[in-house]
């Protein structure tokens, strides 16, 4: 729905101005995310490539700044765009929040410095992580020019994502992954931060394809064609 928007934002420079500070969120929150995916995964010293703190402050400081941007142009024009203004505060929030999921994948790795193994979860796991991360680039693609195509594969991919990183919280949880102690708490958590962060992602591509008052909601068949598929 903000492909008829579109060419109204490149006309008003208040909201452009709010768009494109929505869509730098969301590029600084895929580095963020690729940067606590390394320390957690891959590093024995959870050493940060970036200051992860830093860039969440800065993301939160763009949010108000898109929402009053937004808002001042709501009332300033009486009304007009009201659908586009609602869809940047609303998306926002989404960016945002991907932004603290990403700080608490950091908080593990400080308390969890040495690389996390997911034993029998490490295939799944992996194939999530890449998943998310090919979100960040699907969504930041497609917000500018409303790709409803990419839009809705990354609302597709969550479906799945949420059957696997469930699976791996109650199998913990049933005591059959052969994981104990610090590292099956670490695995439960980090699955559900992918499995939101991946929730938020799958509310950003909605705003394209969905009205506003189905934003964060889709078809139930989008993802049947997936549901088989993946490992």
């Amino acid at each position: 729905m903000l492909k008829q928007f579109f060419e109204i934002f490149r006309k008003d420079n208040l909201l452009q101005q709010a768009f494109d500070r929505s869509v730098e969120m969301l590029e600084l929150d895929s580095r963020m995310f690729a940067t606590a995916v390394e320390s957690l995964r891959r590093r024995d010293d959870a050493r940060l490539d970036m200051d992860v703190y830093a860039a969440d402050q800065k993301i939160n400081h763009y949010e108000q700044e898109v929402r009053r941007k937004a808002m001042t142009h709501l009332a300033l024009g009486q009304g007009a765009n009201l659908h586009g203004g609602m869809v940047l505060i609303s998306i926002v929030i989404d960016i945002e929040r991907i932004g603290d999921y990403t700080k608490n994948i950091v908080d593990l790795a400080l308390r969890h410095p040495e690389r996390l193994q997911c034993g029998p979860f490490e295939k799944r796991i992996g194939r999530v992580e890449s998943t998310v991360m090919k979100a960040f680039a699907r969504l930041i693609e497609a917000l500018p020019v409303s790709d409803q195509e990419a839009a809705g594969e990354v609302m597709s991919e969550h479906w799945w994502i949420t059957r696997k990183t469930d699976d791996i919280v109650n199998r913990l949880i049933d005591g059959e992954s052969g994981l104990e102690g610090p590292d099956a708490v670490v695995v439960a958590l980090y699955s559900r931060f992918l499995k939101r962060i991946s929730a938020h992602q799958m509310n950003i591509a909605s705003s394209i394809v969905n009205p506003f008052d189905r934003i964060g909601f889709r078809d139930k068949s989008t993802d049947a064609e997936n549901a088989d598929t993946q490992v």
